[in-house]
């Protein structure tokens, strides 16, 4: 089956922000949003994964965050290491640290690309940071969403989702400054945290991060990134509130985000699918496509199901 790929293209969203973006499929088939994690360009939803989601009649829509790859940077707002020590530790912010924005502008960013598609509504799939940005639009903007796919996220609460102390060595080590030193950096940060029963491919891998660093990749845009992440509110109690569809997708061997923040997750959203999976970490190890994929088609389908039973007979 041959899947229409548009070429990327950029909204301008009343904010001021670009967001680059890219699509697959026919434009008529239910829409599919799917928002990446911290400093992940809308690659990282790699092409085979959105033409196996196209194949199965979905409008896919991939995209670059702010700050990352070709969307805007916000380089007016720089952001210092002691800030974000003092965001992680917790300690008050108020008044001594400026937030470039949070989850919620982010999430505000996704809706003004639907907006600019034309697309009402989406069923909205996020991956880590993705993850948390994916629950706030259910959350703040609950009309634009008709399913929720949270995978390998978190609730916002600080006592679940924690992470590993292997994974700090390489989260607060430094890519360089140039181009190979960033690729060796990433490297490394996959052999941390990739899946151990689904080892990823060595030069795919490198490609990657050749890719992600050419797209446009600046470490003050991630640190912008990490700061919305580590000053996001706990969400629990809103997502109790959600009355939609929702899976809540993780891995059992997550060093990043431990696996009680999806099972935070998935209880605290009423009805959710909770798909834990064996041999799992924090990555999209393509052995795994067919079953993200059936996971999130089933989800949909619950959407469309729920919305022929509302409907007048």
């Amino acid at each position: 089956m041959s899947v229409t790929q548009s070429d990327e293209l950029f909204a301008s969203l009343p904010s001021g922000i670009d967001i680059c973006h890219q699509t697959f499929g026919d434009a008529d088939d239910p829409a599919i949003l799917l928002i990446m994690g911290l400093g992940g360009p809308m690659g990282w939803w790699s092409t085979p994964f959105c033409e196996l989601l196209a194949e199965r009649g979905f409008f896919v829509i991939r995209y670059d965050n702010r700050d990352t790859g070709r969307s805007t940077k916000l380089r007016h707002h720089t952001v210092g290491r002691t800030d974000i020590v003092r965001a992680f530790t917790g300690l008050p912010l108020i008044g001594r640290v400026s937030v470039p924005y949070t989850l919620g502008d982010m999430a505000g960013d996704a809706i003004g690309l639907l907006d600019h598609l034309g697309i009402e509504r989406a069923h909205v799939v996020g991956v880590s940071m993705g993850g948390m940005i994916a629950q706030t639009i259910a959350i703040e903007h609950p009309d634009r969403a008709l399913s929720l796919t949270s995978i390998m996220s978190t609730t916002g609460k600080r006592t679940v989702g924690f992470q590993h102390p292997k994974v700090f060595p390489v989260m607060l080590s430094s890519a360089g400054r140039t181009r190979d030193s960033y690729v060796e950096r990433s490297l490394k940060g996959s052999k941390v945290i990739g899946s151990p029963a689904f080892p990823s491919d060595d030069v795919m891998a490198r490609d990657r991060a050749f890719e992600t660093y050419d797209r446009g990749w600046t470490a003050s845009g991630v640190t912008r990134q990490m700061l919305a992440v580590l000053t996001q509110p706990d969400r629990t109690k809103a997502l109790a509130t959600l009355d939609l569809p929702a899976l809540v997708i993780h891995g059992l061997n997550d060093p990043l985000v431990h696996r009680s923040g999806g099972k935070a997750t998935a209880e605290a959203i009423p009805g959710a699918e909770h798909l834990e999976i064996a041999g799992m970490a924090h990555d999209m190890p393509a052995q795994l496509y067919a079953t993200y994929v059936e996971a999130i088609a089933r989800t949909a389908a619950r959407a469309t199901s729920a919305a022929a039973d509302d409907s007048p007979s």
